[in-house]
This record gives structure tokens, sequence and C-alpha cells, in this order.
């Protein structure tokens, strides 16, 4: 019944209303254009009606005092010249633009190359039966850097391995799953997902503050701790509720697609050859030239990555800086090493096509960040989002709520917006430059807002029809299980959801509480910028 539904479309209930509410909204694209059009309204009623604050950092020099900063109509003619004389400074200038184009430069390299793919498998294949959950879920999650390699090579090769240890190939599908998409923002390292959501930070705060330059490591350390609190969740309800729900797997329940003996002999569950072990072990090689040479800029003569001449808490803003550099070093001599040995590389003309297709994936990237580039931008021309801003932080502050329960509370904003917009820097380009310049004001930093919304982005992504990855995982789940539908497959993804969701609200609250760093040179909470920032108890634990 649940798959004939799923193929009707006719889903009811909670997820069917979930599902057809999400498919009438526009495509990412169109929804920043149809933003921009209700923006440019609110900012034409706001200019007539007068909306303004006391901005919260600049000083009226003739009275001293904060200076009145008020709204403005998108329609003047200072904007309208604007937003046609700066359209390609508007685009170009998106930071997160040149931030994704540099990493996946070097990661689309590993990719193509099958350094990814193999490293993934080469994790899970030997794994000890009683340890196979654990190493799938933690593999799933390193494995984000990998894009969509994560979601084609180890989900399904997941289920093989399950079913080659007796156990059911669905609780394994789902396992990876949950520690792919679930922890969509788990890992042990900075990757690709920090450089496109730390642009996006730096953009918000440049809008209302001004020079700002984004630590795409301002998150590592909470992402860590992220990885070790979501791996037990996913493990206990893989073990103790999915499986044991899902009963014992025979091979009648197999779909007629792809039999069970032919999945065993699929491509994703040969052992790694000769070639693919020497790639490994080269592209391991390259990886720690890679860092041994950051260490040496960072810490040997001439101490490039330092600055010297800076305050000691700014000494090691080049370092942060370079580490886009980095990745898209790393990735690149990693993929690049691995392929010659494997022989996926044969020569620097292979390598080029490999850059080459990795922007042609960027293709619909390109086009949502022109969108999003000029939402975020014309936010700022109308003012808008410093008045809300502070108005908000002057509401919040006098609230006497504390920066737990705030931060809790955008958790939780993150995941329910999560189900209707699937994309992570689609969300976060619309609650960024309110939320964080609002949060800053608040003595929140940055790095904190960005931690927060990552939790909550995380923890429903596995339920959510919208999710462009949900119709392939049914497909994977019903080549071992033919009446699997779309309604199986959320309500087997759920308890992993309330889990994560759960544990990443109690995690932040304590991560807040504790006043733990966030990563190198980040923390919890800074000093409210402004001569008039808001005071109150959520600027402190």
């Amino acid at each position: 019944m649940m798959a004939n539904e799923a193929a009707n479309g006719t889903q009811k209930g909670l997820l069917g209303w979930v599902e057809r509410s999400g498919n009438k909204l526009p495509d990412p694209v169109f929804l920043f254009f149809w933003l921009i059009a209700i923006l440019v309204v609110i900012s034409v009623v706001a200019s007539l009606m007068g909306w303004s604050a006391l901005h919260p950092t600049e000083v009226d020099e003739t009275t001293g005092e904060a200076s009145t900063i008020t709204a403005v109509s998108l329609l003047s003619a200072e904007n309208i010249r604007r937003l046609w004389v700066e359209m390609p400074a508007t685009f170009t200038h998106f930071h997160p633009l040149g931030y994704v184009l540099v990493v996946m430069l070097g990661a689309g390299v590993a990719e193509r190359a099958g350094l990814f793919g193999t490293a993934m498998r080469a994790g899970v294949r030997n794994a000890p039966t009683f340890l196979l959950t654990p190493i799938v879920c933690l593999v799933g999650m390193i494995g984000n850097l990998a894009a969509d390699a994560a979601y084609v090579v180890l989900i399904p090769l997941a289920g093989i391995i399950f079913h080659a240890a007796g156990r059911h190939p669905v609780a394994g599908i789902a396992a990876a799953f949950a520690g792919v998409s679930g922890g969509f923002s788990a890992n042990l390292v900075p990757g690709q997902l920090d450089a496109l959501l730390f642009g996006i930070t730096e953009a918000s705060v440049e809008t209302v503050f001004g020079d700002f330059t984004a630590n795409i490591a301002g998150n590592w350390y909470f992402i860590v701790g992220m990885t070790f609190v979501f791996l037990p969740v996913i493990w206990f309800v893989t073990d103790r509720i999915i499986e044991p729900r899902l009963g014992r797997w025979t091979p009648a329940m197999a779909g007629d697609a792809v039999s069970p003996e032919q999945e065993g002999q699929a491509e994703g569950n040969r052992d790694l050859s000769a070639e693919e072990k020497a790639g490994l072990r080269w592209a391991g090689l390259a990886v720690l030239f890679v860092v041994g040479l950051w260490l040496f800029f960072t810490l040997g003569p001439g101490t490039p990555l330092i600055d010297e001449t800076a305050t000691a808490e700014a000494r090691l803003t080049p370092f942060y800086q370079s580490l886009v550099a980095g990745f898209f070093l790393l990735f690149l001599l990693a993929g690049w090493a691995y392929g010659k040995a494997a022989g996926t590389i044969g020569d620097h003309r292979d390598l080029v096509k490999m850059m080459s297709g990795a922007m042609e994936d960027l293709a619909y990237y390109l086009v949502l960040a022109f969108a999003a580039a000029h939402f975020v931008a014309m936010f700022a021309w109308s003012n808008l989002g410093l008045i809300l801003a502070v108005q908000g932080a002057d509401f919040l502050g006098n609230s006497g709520l504390p920066a737990w329960a705030l931060l809790g509370a955008i958790v939780l904003v993150s995941a329910l917006l999560n189900i209707f917009v699937g994309s992570a820097s689609a969300k976060w380009a619309l609650l960024a430059p309110v939320l964080v310049p609002m949060l800053m004001l608040l003595g929140i930093s940055p790095e904190m807002a960005t931690a927060s919304y990552r939790v909550g982005d995380s923890a429903t992504n596995i339920i959510t029809p919208l999710m462009v990855y949900f119709p392939l995982i049914l497909i994977f789940c019903q080549r071992w299980q033919k009446d699997f539908g779309l309604g199986s497959l959320a309500a087997t993804m759920l308890p992993y959801s309330i889990g994560l969701l759960i544990i990443g609200v109690v995690m932040t609250i304590g991560w807040v509480a504790l006043d733990v760093p966030l990563g190198p040179g980040a923390g919890v909470f800074i000093e409210a910028p402004g001569t008039m920032a808001p005071t109150g108890p959520a600027t402190a634990p």
C-alpha cells in the first residue's frame, strides 16, 4: 500500500502534507527572485513610514551620539542605478562563490580520480561485525567531504555489507544514510560545506559591520564534537530500534530489478585492487606533504602565515585565510597522487578535464549564487537587515532569554525550515543576513550562529521527501525489499532524525553554557560591536 501511494503521489498524513507543500515551493533560484520582489515592496513601505534604528557602530560627529539609520527604498534612483551598474560585481564579490569554486577545483579531482569512493570502500569492507554500524556511520560522516560520492557509493555498499554479515540490508542503508545526510555537518576536518556556509556568514557580517574575514576553521572543534555525539545515537537507533523493527531479511523480499546475488557481485563489493591500494598509499603521502607544508609556512622561517605585527589574537588570521587554498591543494594533490598510482589519471590533460568537470557540476550552484548574491546585497542596500537586527537584538536582549535558549531555538527553526527548503546554502542565505548581525549585537559570535544553524540543518535532512537524494535512497531500499515505499523510508529515518535533533539541541546548549571554543580562534561569545549594543542575559550563558 505504501509503495503504491508513493508511486501514485497520494501519500497521506503529515508526510504527505510536507511533500505536497514543499513541492508547491518554487525552485530555490526562483524563491530568491520572489523574495527580492517582496523585499522591494517592503523597502518602499518602510521608507515611506520612516522605519529607523540607531546604528550600532557609527557615531554622528556633530552630536557624538549613535547615528540614525533609516530604511531606503530599493526603487530609489541610487539603488536602481546600483542594481544595474554593479550587477557583475554583486555576483562575483559574493564570498561563498570564490570559496566554493576554489575548494571544488581540488575536490573534483579527488572525486573523479576515484579517491573518495575507494577510501570509503576501504573504510567499511573489512569492518568487524560488532563494529559494522559505527564504522559505516563514521565513514558516512567523513564521506561528506566527497559530496555526491558518499550517496552513490557508500549507501548502497552499506546494504551489501550488512547483507554479507547476515544482517538486514535496509538497516545498513539506513545507517549509512543517517551518517551521510543526518550527520551532514559532522566531520573530523573542515571541508566544502565550511567554505560555503562561512562565505555566507562573512557576507552577512559585512552588510552591517563592514570588513570581516571568516575563519573556515571556525566550527572545527564543534563539528568534531558533532561527529562523536551523533555516532552513538545512530548506532543505538540502528541496532536497537530499526533493525529489530525490520525483522529478518529473506531473499523473497528482494525487488525484481536487482537480485541479492547480482548485488553481491556489484562493483562496490569487489576487493581493492593492487593499483587502488597503491593509490591510497600515495594519496596518504600527498596529504602528509600538504599538512607538513602548511606547518612549515606557519612555524618555519619568516612565518608567512603568521602576522607578527598584529595583536596576539589576530596573528593567526593569515593562517585561517589560507585554509581554503590549503584544502584545494590537499584534495588536488591527493586526488592526483591516487589517480596516477591507480591508473585513473594518465597525464596532465586528464587532470585538467577533471577540474573542468568539477566546474560543470557547479553550474546550478552558480545560478543559485547569482540570485542569492543579489538578495543579500539588496537586503543591505535597503538597510532593512540592519534595522531588523538592531530591533530584534533589543527585543531579545530585553526578553531575558539566555544565550543557550536563543541558540537552541535557532536549531529548531533551522530543522523545521529544512523540511521545506532542502538546500543548506539557500536556507543560510535567507537566515544569515538578519540572524548573524542580530546575534552579534547580543555578544554571540558569527561562528556560534553558524554552528547552531548547522545542527538543525543536518537533523531533518533524512525525513524530507524534498531532499534531492531521497528518491535514490528509496530505490536502494527497494532492491532489497520490493514493497518498501516512501512512507516506509520516512518512518525508518524518523527515529534517527528525532534522536539527532534532541542530542544536537542538548549539545548546542551545553557548548554555549560551558563556553567551549568552536574552533581555532573562534569562541561562543564576542564583545558586542557598536556604541549601543543591547545588554542583558542573552550576552551570558
